[in-house]
């Protein structure tokens, strides 16, 4: 019985169709040849953003992480604000 013939096996929504090209994938090793050409007709095949695209989504994240650290700092500060005029309004009540 081939390697990992079981844990395809135990696949109950898996076809037999595809088990057997699992399997079959796995017995076939290919040299480091057919990889290198494998990762350049993979490379051949992708498309990189061109610079525009790249200096527009730049800006667009640096102004983001702006307007996010804006944001927190103002949220931050109010509730400090709002916290130590509640703790200014229990010592008042307690008596401290």
């Amino acid at each position: 019985m081939p390697v990992g013939s079981d844990r395809l096996e135990s696949l109950s929504y898996g076809s037999k169709d595809v088990a057997q090209a699992v399997m079959e994938q796995e017995k076939k090793k290919e040299g480091v040849g057919e990889f290198v050409k494998d990762v350049r007709a993979e490379l051949a095949r992708t498309t990189f953003p061109s610079s525009e695209d790249v200096k527009n989504t730049t800006i667009i994240v640096i102004v983001s992480v702006i307007f996010f650290a804006i944001y927190l700092f103002l949220i931050d500060q109010a509730w400090t604000y709002i916290l130590e005029g509640v703790t200014w309004v229990v010592n008042k009540i307690a008596g401290a």
